[in-house]
């Protein structure tokens, strides 16, 4: 059971966590349109939102210090406002690929606010921190799943130019969201809490690297998987076109199955912060990676209806790992930093991330498309080598409760 405050929380957090990546998975929806409205190459038109990915990932740690000194609510407030006004500049500049790619970086860089100020609020004053990541999880996943068959329904009804203006509203509800909802935060206790410790310090260390490695993989596949489905689903395509009677928009049709399949992932989500709750984390964050990696291998080499399947697969556990890997952060670092320790996870994550966009690019001009996912494969593998070095390293991880004050 909850109490009332902590309802609060996750209201603004959970709609928040659902925005920040909202926005950033409009614009993958709407790669092959643009290319066609501007007439570019995919993966010209691919290359603009380099710098909405990487302000997303790099900001995250100034965002996160500043949160720790100032606290959460300010940051929520110009989250929702800056992303807001950007998305619809960015629907003035639709054809300008200058202008719009400046629009697209100016979102990143205020939805960057989100995750070391939202995570670092649950984890700092919620009790049940994997439970809470948990539901913080499925939102977020949520925003996976509604942004490409969303951007795909407004994209065929009124064009990419629409898409930017329903973004730039949906942010501003946020707005609305933290008046109805208003959020008060606890004074947090002084000293030791958990997440201090000799050798907790090597421990944050290795997961880093763990978690910049799976940003790769996240941001890689995430950024690729609606133009691929396009691509590759050509059989899923004609056989709906010919059960409604009339030929759809593909680009339509990929998003729909995108939408999907994080939808699916919506269920790993909830599914991680369960497990989290009552298994080992460091296991659970292993056999979580360990099950993407024969996935998205196989996914080079099939289309259509088996590659739905094994793309099913592979964002159940590469996205219900998420609140498992955010409650080893909390455990591995002391309360009054976690802002800032969740900011450095983004610089990683998210940051380095998205350098997966330029490797996509150089990979599908070189090889093809079909090479991205052995490639993507190959940083899956690291990473379990890495997470085992983890669990070699640390202690069996105890949960603990800490009594809070509430104002």
């Amino acid at each position: 059971m909850m109490n009332s405050r902590d309802r609060r929380i996750l209201v603004i957090t959970c709609y928040g966590h659902f925005m920040s990546h909202f926005n950033m998975l409009v614009f993958p929806a709407v790669v092959l349109p643009l290319a066609g409205r501007l007439n570019m190459d995919m993966a010209q038109v691919l290359g603009m939102s380099f710098w909405m990915y990487l302000l997303f990932g790099l900001t995250a740690l100034p965002w996160g210090m500043a949160a720790d000194r100032w606290g959460a609510k300010p940051f929520m407030l110009l989250f929702y406002f800056g992303a807001g006004i950007s998305g619809f500049f960015a629907a003035f500049w639709i054809d300008a690929p200058g202008g719009l790619a400046v629009c697209l970086a100016a979102i990143g860089l205020f939805s960057g606010i989100y995750h070391p100020t939202g995570l670092g609020l649950i984890s700092k004053e919620m009790e049940r921190v994997s439970l809470g990541m948990g539901y913080n999880g499925m939102f977020g996943n949520l925003g996976l799943a509604t942004a490409p068959i969303l951007t795909g329904i407004v994209n065929w009804l009124w064009g990419p130019q629409a898409v930017y203006l329903v973004l730039g509203g949906l942010n501003l509800v946020g707005l609305a969201l933290m008046i109805a909802f208003p959020l008060t935060q606890s004074r947090l206790t002084k000293g030791a809490t958990s997440g201090e410790g000799d050798g907790l310090l090597g421990a944050f260390l290795i997961l880093l690297v763990a978690m910049m490695l799976g940003g790769i993989a996240y941001r890689g596949s995430t950024v690729i998987l609606p133009a691929y489905f396009e691509i590759k689903n050509q059989g899923i395509f004609q056989a709906l076109s010919t059960f409604v009677g009339f030929e759809l928009s593909s680009n339509l049709v990929a998003t729909a199955v995108t939408s999907l399949v994080f939808l699916v992932g919506t269920v790993g989500q909830y599914t991680g912060g369960r497990v989290a709750e009552r298994f080992e984390p460091r296991f659970c964050y292993l056999i979580f990676h360990a099950v993407t990696v024969p996935a998205v291998f196989l996914m080079a080499i099939v289309w259509d209806l088996p590659l739905v399947a094994l793309a099913l697969v592979y964002f159940f556990f590469l996205l219900g790992m998420q609140p498992i890997e955010n409650t080893l952060v909390a455990r591995f670092t002391p309360k009054r930093l976690h802002h800032s320790a969740f900011g450095t996870k983004f610089v990683l994550t998210f940051g380095v991330g998205a350098l997966a966009v330029k490797m996509i690019g150089v990979i599908k001009v070189t090889w093809g498309i079909e090479a991205v996912f052995p490639a993507l494969g190959m940083v899956s593998l690291a990473l379990v080598g890495i997470i085992l070095l983890l669990i070699k390293r640390t202690s069996p991880i105890r949960a603990t409760s800490t009594e809070k004050t509430i104002n």
